[in-house]
Order: structure tokens, then sequence, then C-alpha cells
């Protein structure tokens, strides 16, 4: 009987958990169709919302075919472009005046012999009365040589030119040192240019020995001009530009130029002259002789030169030689001048060696100043 009861009672609480179980998994149902199940708008609902409109479509970014996404550099959107700098006005140029003024001297004793151990400060040097300040270019006789060799080949000269030819020649192989140049004119009806520029001492020997007199008449003046020129177009800055005449100074061939010319555009040259009259005592046989004796002095005085009249014709080789001596021992001075005024006019110079009075001094006796 016990057995019964007790299988009975298993059977109602089976009944009763089947029962619990199919009840719970309905309502799991219900609610899950309660979760999936779209929401209906009203019609009034819709009409309270405003309609949103479409966006638009992005553009597709480009970006270089060699360029991974990665690479692409990051813009920032709120940083603001960069501004040029302003460029600032340029200052104007200042001009400072750099024209030196260069004096070759001679100093020599009473006997004529070349003093060569003077410093700056024993010159004194004025311009006009204002006296300069003086700085040294190069020891005395160092300072390159740019020479124009001027020949007389006309007929008043022809029966000493042999001779004055082979003294020339003797004088450039003593005065030309390494660093001069040379250039040779022959002077005739017009001026010549014989010899173009050479630093060959040889060569120049050579071509001087080959230059020929002429029946031509003397163009004096003209070659002068045209050799101051030359020197002037020719000669590199810092060097001693000499001239060395050849002549008995009669000029009656020249169509452009006179004295007062040659000695103006000698100073603009800044070059020096030296004159020799191979005549003699001669010279003072006729007005015309004399005239153009003095001529050439003049130019030697102006220029810081020398002129010489040597009584015979063997004494041209130690003038020559004197000549040279004198450029082996020159101070060549230099000095900026205190009148910055770029006026074009002749300006006086007076060298000086107060200490030493028993010396003699030979100079340029001025120049020409700039002009703008």
């Amino acid at each position: 009987m016990n057995g019964i009861r007790n299988f009975r009672h298993l059977k109602s609480l089976a009944v009763v958990l089947i029962t619990f179980a199919l009840v719970a998994g309905y309502l799991s149902m219900s609610a899950a169709g309660q979760t999936t199940r779209t929401r209906r708008v009203s019609d009034e609902a819709q009409k309270k919302e405003p309609p949103q409109e479409p966006k638009p479509a992005s553009k597709p970014e480009t970006r270089p075919a060699s360029q991974t996404p990665d690479q692409q550099p990051k813009q920032d959107s709120q940083k603001p472009p960069e501004k040029k700098p302003t460029p600032e006005p340029e200052a104007e140029p200042i001009r400072i005046n750099s024209n030196l003024v260069a004096v070759p001297v001679s100093v020599t004793d009473a006997q004529g012999n070349p003093v060569r151990n003077l410093r700056a400060e024993d010159f004194q040097l004025e311009e006009e009365g204002a006296p300069q300040q003086i700085q040294t270019l190069g020891e005395p006789g160092k300072t390159p040589i740019e020479l124009a060799l001027l020949f007389d080949v006309s007929r008043s000269v022809r029966n000493r030119f042999d001779f004055e030819r082979e003294a020339a020649g003797r004088f450039l192989k003593e005065v030309l040192k390494p660093g001069d140049a040379v250039s040779v004119f022959s002077i005739g009806s017009t001026p010549k240019l014989s010899i173009p520029r050479t630093d060959n001492v040889q060569k120049a020997v050579a071509a001087t020995a080959a230059i020929e007199p002429t029946e031509e008449a003397t163009a004096f003046f003209d070659t002068v001009v045209k050799a101051a020129h030359h020197l002037n177009d020719s000669a590199n800055p810092g060097v001693r530009r000499v001239m060395v005449v050849i002549s008995d100074g009669e000029d009656t061939n020249s169509d452009r130029f006179r004295l007062g010319d040659a000695t103006r555009e000698l100073q603009r040259a800044d070059s020096l002259l030296y004159a020799i009259n191979p005549s003699g005592p001669s010279i003072h046989l006729n007005k015309i002789s004399t005239k153009g004796h003095e001529g050439m002095v003049k130019l030697a005085t102006e220029t810081g030169g020398l002129a010489f009249l040597p009584d015979k014709l063997e004494d041209l080789t130690q003038v020559f030689s004197q000549i040279a001596a004198e450029l082996q021992a020159q101070y060549l001075l230099g000095y900026y001048s205190s009148n910055e005024t770029n006026d074009g006019k002749f300006r006086r110079i007076t060298v000086r060696v107060p200490k030493h009075s028993e010396l003699r001094i030979r100079a340029r006796q001025g120049y020409y100043a700039p002009k703008d």
C-alpha cells in the first residue's frame, strides 16, 4: 500500500513540474517577441519631427599614388596660415673716398748720391698747404716700374741714333727687374708704338736694336701724350710709372697737343719724365733748339723727373746709369687727401725732409683730383 501511495505522489509532482515548465516557456517567448517588434509611430508624431535632409556624399580623398594613408601629413585645420616676412628697406650704400695719391720721391745728398735709409715719418707732405698723413707703399726702389721708352727717330737726331740705341739697350738691362714692364714708342711724324708692352728684358732689348731712324718730322708732344695715356691704361695699381725720352725736344709736326697738354696728361697719368738731350751744347746755337730743351726741362720738373744735357755723346751711358740708380733708390709715398671734393682741379704738392735740410728732394709738384 505504501508503495502505491509513493508512486502516486511522484506522478503528481511530475505533472506539476511539466506544467510549470510550459508556462515559463510561453512567457519567455512573449517577451522575446516584444523586443524584436518594430515600433510604429503615429502620423501626428511624424508631423512634429522636422524632416532630415540627406547628407551630401563626401568626395573621395586624393593623395599621391606613392603615399599610403599612414604617410599622409596631418594638417591642423585650426593653424593660421604663415605670413611672409615684410622685407626691410635697403640701406643706402656708404661711399668711402679711397683715392690714393702716389708720390714718387727721389732723395740725394749734396754729391748727388741716392739716400735710401729714410722712413715715412722723416717726410713731411702738404697738399695746398695742408699737412697730409703719409704711408709708404714699399721699400725704396722695390716698387715695380711701368716704363715707356721714347726714341726720337726723326731726321734731327739721325747722326747720333746708333749710339743712342745701344745706350738704351744697356739701360733696359740695368733698370728692368722681375715684375717690371716696358713699352717703346718712336717719335716721328706721328706717334708709333714700336714695341708693345713686355716684361721680357731680352725681347725688349732685341726689339729696340731693330728700330731704324727715318727722315720724318718730329711730333714730340703728340707722342708724349700718347705714351702717357698708354701708361695710364696699362699700368697696374701701386707701381711707378716712368717715361724716359731720348730727343732734342724740337716739335715740328704735332697737330693735337702742345707743352701744356703734355704736362697735364703726364700728371694725370702719375708719371715721371726723364729727358735726355743728345744734342749737347749745340742747342744754344738757335732758339728752336733752346726752346725744345726748355720744354723737356719743364716736363721733367713738374713730374719729379730730371732733364739731362750731356756734353758729349759718350756721356749717354753715364746718364742712363744715373737714372737707373735713382729709380732703384726711389721712395714711393702715398696718402689719402684730406680734401675729399672730387672737383677735377689741380692740387699742388710739397714734400720736405725737415730734419735733414742738407738733402735734395725731388717729387711731382701736383696732381689732378678725380672728378665725379
